[in-house]
């Protein structure tokens, strides 16, 4: 998880062959942006993981006060990987209660690679690993 001033990406090049064909390039400003991993033995446990997913968002967006979120599949952070369906599931479950409580997310899209840049802040929390 880091704390970006500034974060843009713009889709590159297709990696999921179900995922909608999509040309975006956006950016977020003063944002919490999650590089977002399943593994395997994830999809035994989704209610876990996704309360603790949403709690450590929230804490680490209210350490910077802000309600701007990117959620960014990373897949490249375990060589455990969860099924591309469980972990998009996921990703939307954590999505929808986010913009429930008030925060506006950006999710790049599932199944792409993207160009991306990233300012993180230099404060000690501004990035932050967690595992659950």
């Amino acid at each position: 998880m880091f704390y970006a001033t500034e974060w843009w990406y713009k889709t590159a090049a297709k990696t999921l062959e179900t995922a909608p064909d999509r040309e975006i390039e956006e950016s977020m400003q003063n944002a919490v942006v999650i590089f977002f991993h399943s593994e395997a033995e994830d999809e035994s446990r989704p209610d876990s993981i996704r309360e603790k997913f949403v709690k450590n968002v929230k804490w680490l967006a209210g350490k910077f006060k802000t309600k701007n979120i990117v959620l960014h599949s990373f897949n490249h952070l375990s060589s455990s990987k969860s099924s591309p369906a469980s972990a998009k599931l996921l990703l939307d479950d954590v999505m929808i209660r986010l913009e429930r409580t008030g925060y506006t997310v950006i999710q790049t899209p599932f199944g792409y690679f993207n160009e991306f840049r990233i300012h993180v802040a230099g404060d000690s929390l501004a990035k932050v690993f967690k595992e659950f």
